[in-house]
């Protein structure tokens, strides 16, 4: 007990001074902040712990503080003498300051819920915009700064006047329920007290630490370049000429849940569109069928890259074709991993194509 006092005095007075609550307020921001900026500990679920509090309960929690920083109980001395009329004698009643705790937890939640989304906007009209560190700077600074003024309304009033939390007659209630119980029956319940609240604890931290995986896929798109410098679905090349190039911008998104080596085969193809019928295996049925017959392929690009799981890459891709021809097809065909020898729509995993127009050059 010593060296933490001695620790103690290591600390600025203000510290030293700050209430209890305020100070756990403190430590949830300060933690808050190393679990969701710190290399390693970023990866732990106590980020996902911290950062409920520090959302939900914390900013609305040291807001009261600040707006309350008086004791506050429900109403007491209320006689049970009534007037003629039924009344209660007003004068019997004490005078109440602040607000209990119950009120101030419950305001603590309500609040939070309020500021946050607040501040959420506030930023989001900023040059950072709604982003990780913005949010994250926003919220710590409001709470400290609520932190502060609570601490020092508190300290101008009389002691016996001030808001403090009795974490000690609680410690000391607890220990005397789960170690002293008056009888077998209290015992019981204590001990089926304590497995329901481990039991809820490690359902929550089990549920944090491994959240259940939605469905595995790959995005896999082309966009182009507007004359703002946008990326967009739109505008894509339709029309070119022979030994001319235009662009396109190929895009891979991994929600696959794991890390993937990716390989992109683009290709120009002349093809010949075939049109028939298929009847069923019983033969009572027939159904139109279209067949893309390739007649001459050029490889024109590939591209390898290795993504981690919820990461997104954007290539630029020029393309030049060598071919002339109407509604030639410039496929893009994705492979996880190392394509076949004869790579083709039927064999890759996702496949994208444009139709266009080569002329030859005039």
């Amino acid at each position: 007990m010593d060296s933490i006092r001695d620790l103690r005095l290591l600390l600025p007075e203000p510290v030293r001074r700050l209430p209890a609550d305020l100070a756990a307020v403190v430590a949830v921001v300060l933690l808050t902040d190393l679990f969701v900026f710190a290399p390693v500990l970023r990866e732990t679920p106590l980020r996902v712990v911290f950062g409920l509090a520090f959302v939900l309960f914390v900013p609305g929690y040291a807001f009261v503080a600040a707006l309350f920083p008086e004791a506050g109980e429900s109403p007491t001395g209320i006689e049970d003498v009534d007037d003629a009329e039924g009344d209660a004698d007003p004068a019997t009643a004490t005078a109440r300051s602040g607000i209990d705790g119950i009120e101030r937890v419950a305001l603590s939640f309500g609040l939070s819920i309020a500021v946050v989304p607040l501040l959420g906007l506030v930023v989001n009209f900023t040059p950072w915009g709604i982003r990780l560190v913005p949010i994250a700077v926003t919220v710590s600074g409001f709470t400290l700064v609520s932190t502060a003024v609570g601490a020092h309304r508190r300290w101008e009033l009389p002691s016996e006047e001030r808001f403090a939390v009795p974490y000690r007659s609680w410690l000391a209630a607890g220990q005397s329920e789960l170690f002293d119980p008056d009888s077998r029956a209290d015992a019981a319940l204590n001990v089926l007290l304590v497995a329901s609240i481990l039991l809820a604890a490690g359902s929550v931290t089990y549920a944090v630490a491994v959240p259940k995986e939605g469905e595995s896929f790959t995005e896999f798109y082309l966009l182009t370049e507007n004359e703002s410098g946008d990326l967009v679905a739109a505008g894509y090349p339709t029309n070119m000429t022979r030994g001319e190039s235009a662009s396109v911008v190929v895009g891979i998104g991994n929600q696959e849940h794991e890390s993937v080596e990716y390989t992109v085969v683009v290709e120009l193809q002349r093809v010949e569109i075939v049109n028939g019928t298929a009847s069923a295996a019983d033969g009572t049925t027939t159904r139109n069928v279209t067949t893309v017959r390739v007649l001459e392929e050029r490889e024109l690009r590939r591209f390898q890259v290795a993504l981690a799981n919820n990461e997104t890459w954007h290539r630029p891709h020029t393309v030049t074709p060598a071919m002339t021809g109407e509604g030639l097809r410039l496929q893009y065909l994705l492979y996880r991993g190392e394509p076949p020898a004869d790579p083709s729509g039927e064999t890759a995993y996702r496949e994208l194509h444009l139709w266009v127009n080569v002329s030859a050059a005039s």
